[in-house]
């Protein structure tokens, strides 16, 4: 089924809840939706698992709201779903902005209702560039993302998937029109305020403290050729910084390997929650 649930600020937040069994809760990327973890819902809930997915707010189908478009709106919304649902035991899996949105919701809200959390091309533990963080990724190029998403969203929206986000950049790469259309329909669901927003939530909010308090068994994946969120500079220091961490890092995959190599994954992913 699906549904939606009504926040304390006002904003609705539309959710997938399929099966029953142990609970795992999926945290999409920007600026997609809930429909970028397809690959993920069927094999989990395929395999006795109770599946859960939200579009985050101004995501998706959820409101497209003017305000809170950031990490301490995020965590708090994804821990109302949480509650309203009742749900215990969970796993709490998380792609790119979806990443550290379950950083920021385990450490703040849900270390009492959280089993193990997997966060997958994540953007922990900070994207920016500073002088403390001097190998990460230079203001310019997010000031760059908010530019293209004020003067053609559309457009940027196709040239992200296009390229970079899937490695279909890459020499030899299996080029697929299906997933492209896919990545744009997502995008083009949610509002170009929250869109804009959210560069800024992704790219600048330091989860660092937030991922020394997660005692869970976390496991950290991430491709050697993202080119959206390098993995040196974000999975390689969040396993450090997790108490209890497995690092796996996958050899020529992409940000958008979820997608592209759903097979190797999900089967990797799976293995972690039965150990």
């Amino acid at each position: 089924m699906s549904r939606k649930i009504v926040t304390k600020d006002g904003v609705e937040i539309f959710y997938k809840d399929w099966g029953k069994g142990q609970p795992i809760v999926f945290s999409h990327g920007w600026p997609l939706s809930s429909d970028d973890w397809d690959a993920q819902m069927l094999f989990f809930l395929d395999h006795g698992f109770r599946v859960i997915a939200h579009d985050r707010r101004g995501h998706g189908r959820s409101t497209q709201t003017a305000d809170g478009n950031d990490m301490v709106h995020y965590a708090a919304d994804l821990a109302a779903l949480t509650e309203a649902l009742d749900l215990r035991n969970a796993i709490h899996i998380g792609h790119s902005t979806g990443g550290g949105e379950v950083a920021a919701y385990v450490a703040r809200h849900g270390m009492e209702r959280t089993a193990k959390i997997v966060l997958v091309g994540a953007v922990p533990p900070i994207m920016v560039k500073s002088a403390s963080n001097p190998g990460e990724t230079p203001m310019e190029v997010f000031d760059g993302f908010r530019k293209q998403v004020a003067a053609n969203r559309a457009q940027f929206f196709l040239d992200i998937p296009s390229g970079p986000f899937y490695g279909f950049n890459r020499p030899g790469a299996k080029v697929s029109e299906g997933i492209i259309r896919n990545w744009w329909r997502q995008g083009m669901m949610g509002g170009t305020k929250a869109h804009y927003d959210c560069i800024k939530a992704f790219s600048e909010t330091d989860f660092t403290e937030d991922l020394k308090k997660i005692t869970q068994p976390a496991l950290v994946m991430h491709g050697d050729d993202d080119q959206v969120v390098p993995y040196k500079d974000a999975a390689v220091l969040s396993a450090k910084l997790l108490k209890n961490a497995t690092l796996k890092i996958y050899p020529g995959l992409p940000h958008g390997m979820l997608t592209t190599h759903a097979d190797v994954l999900n089967a990797d992913i799976l293995a972690f929650i039965k150990s």
